[in-house]
C-alpha cells in the first residue's frame, strides 16, 4: 500500500514526535472548551426550563436525560470507531486509505443515525412509560424526547466530523462552530421557551436546530479547508473492507455507551420511585456533573487520538507514555474538583433550581460522587488509551461492567432504610470504582498490544 507524507497539512496536527504530557495538554484544551459549550445546550434547557417553567417541568425533562442519551450515544459511539480507523491510518501515513476511510465512515454512520432517529421517535412514549415516570410528567416527557430523538441524526453527523478532525489531530475547528451553536442555543431558548411559549418542546426544538447547524457547518468548513480531506474520486467509492472495520471497531464502543446508557436508564427509574424532589435534586445533579465530567471526557478524546497515531506509527512505548501522563493530570484535576464541591456546592446547585429541599439533596449528593472523581479519570483515560490502541472488545466488557454495578448497587443500596435515596449517587460512586478497576485489569493483560487496525 503506498505511504504518504503527512508533513503538509493546513489543519491536521502529527502527535507522533514531542513531549507527550504537552500535546495531551494542547489537544486536551480545545476539546474541554467544546466539551464545555456542548453542556450549555443542556445546561441551557435546565436553567431555562427550570426558572420559567417550574420544577415539574424541569423533572419532565431530566426523565427523558438517560433514555435520550441512549439513543445518541449509539452514534457518538459508531464514530469513535470510525475516529480510531482514521487516527491510526493518518498515524501510519496511509493518507488515500484514510480519505476512503472517511468517506466510508461517514455513510455508515448517515444509515445509522437515521434508523436510530426513528426508532427512537416510536419507542419514545413506551420506554418513558416503562421507567415509571409519574403520569402528570409523562406528557411532556414524551413530547420532550420525541423532539430530542428526531434530532439523533445531527448529533451522529456532529460527532462524526468531531471524531475525524480529532483523529487528525485538529480539537480547534469543532470548538469554533460549537462555540457558535451555543449562543444560538441560549437565544432560541429564550425565543422558544420564555417569549413564545412553547414549553419544553421549544427547548428541545433549540438544542436539535443548533446541532445541525454546528454539524452542518463543521463538515463544509473541514472539507473544503483541510487538505488532507481533498478526496479522488477512487477514494469517494463504497469499500465493504473499510465499512466493516467501521462497523467492528465502532459497534462496541455503541454497545458499551449503549450498555452505560441501559444502566442510566435502570437508575433513573429508581429514581422516579422517590418522588418529584429527589428526580429533580438527580436532574440538577446529573446536569453539573456532565459539566465535571469534560476535564476527563476530553482527556479521554485526546488519550485515544494520541494512542491512535503513535500505535500506527508504531510507537506503542510512545503511546503508554502519553497514558501515564493523562492518569497524572486526571487525578490533580479531579481532587481539584473534589476541593472546589465542599466550600461552593450549594451555590453551584442553587443556579439551577430555587427549591431548598432540592437544593439540600442535590448538594449531598454532589458530594458523595465527588469522593471518587479520582476513579472516573481512570475511567476516561484508560479506556481513551485502549480505544486508540484498537483494543475496542473491551469497550464491551466496560459497558458489562457498568451495568451489573448499577442494577445491582441501586437495587441493594436503595432498598436499605438508613441509605435510602443516597443509594442513587452512592451506585454511581461504586460503578466508578469497580469499572476503574476493569480497565485497569485490562491494560496491564496487554491484549491492546496487537490490536493494531491500520
Amino acid at each position: 500500500m503506498q505511504t504518504e507524507s503527512v508533513k503538509e497539512k493546513k489543519l491536521s496536527l502529527d502527535m507522533t514526535e514531542g513531549d507527550e504530557a504537552r500535546h495531551i495538554i494542547r489537544f486536551t484544551l480545545p476539546l474541554l472548551g467544546g466539551n464545555l459549550l456542548q453542556q450549555t445546550y443542556n445546561a441551557a434547557d435546565t436553567l431555562i426550563v427550570g426558572r420559567f417553567l417550574g420544577e415539574d417541568a424541569l423533572a419532565a425533562v431530566g426523565a427523558t436525560g438517560s433514555v435520550t442519551y441512549l439513543f445518541s450515544t449509539l452514534c457518538i459511539g459508531l464514530s469513535i470507531g470510525a475516529g480510531v480507523i482514521v487516527s491510526q491510518m493518518f498515524g501510519a501515513g496511509k493518507l488515500s486509505r484514510m480519505k476512503s476511510a472517511v468517506f466510508n465512515s461517514a455513510l455508515v454512520t448517515a444509515l445509522f443515525g437515521i434508523v436510530v432517529s426513528v426508532v427512537a421517535v416510536m419507542l419514545a412514549e413506551p420506554a418513558l412509560t416503562l421507567m415509571g415516570v409519574p403520569e402528570k410528567l409523562l406528557p411532556h416527557s414524551v413530547q420532550y424526547m420525541k423532539i430530542a430523538c428526531g434530532g439523533t441524526i445531527a448529533v451522529a453527523a456532529y460527532n462524526w466530523i468531531n471524531a475525524i478532525m480529532r483523529a487528525m489531530g485538529d480539537s480547534k475547528t469543532p470548538l469554533i462552530f460549537l462555540g457558535i451553536a451555543s449562543f444560538l442555543n441560549i437565544a432560541l431558548d429564550l425565543l422558544f421557551v420564555v417569549v413564545l411559549g412553547f414549553g419544553v418542546s421549544g427547548a428541545a426544538w433549540a438544542t436539535v436546530m443548533t446541532q445541525a447547524l454546528s454539524a452542518i457547518g463543521c463538515i463544509i468548513y473541514c472539507f473544503k479547508f483541510n487538505r488532507d480531506l481533498a478526496m479522488s474520486r477512487e477514494e469517494m467509492t463504497p469499500d465493504k473492507d473499510i465499512m466493516k472495520k467501521c462497523i467492528f471497531t465502532g459497534v462496541p464502543i455503541a454497545a458499551q455507551n449503549g450498555l452505560v446508557s441501559v444502566s442510566m436508564v435502570a437508575l433513573q427509574s429508581v429514581t422516579n420511585s422517590f418522588g418529584e424532589t429527589v428526580m429533580a435534586a438527580y436532574t440538577v445533579s446529573m446536569r453539573i456533573e456532565q459539566f465535571i465530567q469534560q476535564p476527563f471526557s476530553s482527556l479521554n478524546a485526546a488519550v485515544s487520538t494520541f494512542t491512535g497515531q503513535n500505535i500506527g506509527a508504531g510507537k506503542s512505548e510512545r503511546a503508554v507514555k502519553g497514558l501515564k501522563a493523562a492518569v497524572k493530570i486526571s487525578s490533580l484535576l479531579a481532587i481539584a474538583v473534589l476541593i472546589l464541591l465542599i466550600f461552593f456546592r450549594r451555590s453551584v446547585v442553587g443556579l439551577f433550581i430555587d427549591g431548598e429541599s432540592v437544593i439540600e439533596t442535590a448538594s449531598v449528593a454532589m458530594l458523595i460522587t465527588a469522593l471518587f472523581y479520582v476513579s472516573l479519570g481512570l475511567i476516561h483515560t484508560v479506556r481513551g488509551f485502549l480505544n486508540g490502541a484498537g483494543d475496542t472488545g473491551y469497550a464491551l466488557i466496560n459497558g458489562i461492567c457498568e451495568v451489573v454495578c448499577r442494577i445491582l448497587f441501586s437495587l441493594i443500596l436503595t432498598k436499605i432504610s438508613f441509605i435510602g435515596c443516597w443509594g442513587i449517587w452512592i451506585t454511581t460512586s461504586l460503578t466508578w470504582l469497580f469499572t476503574a478497576a476493569a480497565g485497569i485489569i485490562r491494560y496491564k493483560l496487554g491484549k491492546w498490544k496487537n490490536r493494531s487496525i491500520a
